[in-house]
Formats: C-alpha cells, sequence, structure tokens
C-alpha cells in the first residue's frame, strides 16, 4: 500500500506562483509514476501533468503546457508541481496520484492508470 501527502496549496493572486509537493510513503518500490488530477466545483476530475521513472516521460494537459513544470526525486518517491503564470480558472483541489507501471506519455494522462490518490490540497486563484 502506498500512502500520498499533498502540500503548499494557497490563496494567490492572478499571475502568481505555487509550488505543490507530494510525498510518497509505504510500500514505494512498487511505483513507477506519478502525477497530479485537479478537481474545480462542478467538474469532473482532469489530468494535469505525470511524470514516469521507468519510460523517463512526462506529460501536460494542454490547459498548463508552457506554465507548470512537474520534477521529482525518483529515490524519495517525491513529486513537485511548480505552477507558474497561475489564472482563476486553475483554481481547483490538486491530488496527486501514483501508479504501479506506466511506459508511455498517453497513459499518463488517464485517470484510471493510477493506483493510489492523495486527500487533495485547495489552490484558489483570485482575478
Amino acid at each position: 500500500q502506498v500512502s500520498l501527502v499533498e502540500s503548499g496549496g494557497g490563496l494567490v493572486q492572478a499571475g502568481e506562483s505555487l509550488r505543490l509537493s507530494c510525498a510518497a510513503t509505504g510500500s514505494i518500490f512498487s511505483i513507477n509514476s506519478m502525477g497530479w488530477f485537479r478537481q474545480a466545483p462542478g467538474k469532473e476530475r482532469e489530468f494535469v501533468a505525470g511524470i514516469s521513472w521507468t519510460a523517463s516521460k512526462t506529460s501536460y494537459a494542454d490547459s498548463v503546457l508552457g506554465r507548470f513544470t512537474i520534477s521529482s526525486d525518483n529515490a524519495k518517491k517525491t513529486v513537485n508541481l511548480q505552477m507558474n503564470s497561475l489564472k482563476p480558472e486553475d483554481t481547483a483541489v490538486y491530488y496527486c496520484a501514483a501508479a504501479r507501471w506506466i511506459t508511455t506519455a498517453q497513459a499518463l494522462g488517464v485517470m484510471g492508470m493510477y493506483d493510489f490518490w492523495g486527500q487533495g490540497t485547495q489552490v484558489t486563484v483570485s482575478s
């Protein structure tokens, strides 16, 4: 079993930056990919960014490409999400997720490929 704990959410103004972090504990040897998803009020959960250590691949949603950067420490099984130039439409609860086995960039964006989920951290961007 793998547990995920997110941190770094908060309230910022449009144009500012935030950095989210996620630490995995437990059977971390069993996962090879981690990612971030978000869910805004009244909307479905959507993919934001993901990284696969085994495949050395990253993937981003079109809506965040060029503004958000995902990074990780494979040994520690931690993943960060640097969010720059934030917009009000980025407001959501951000969830960290981990997968046992993902090897393609396309699969990183599929919610069903992830096996473990964090509790979420709120990001609010005011205009």
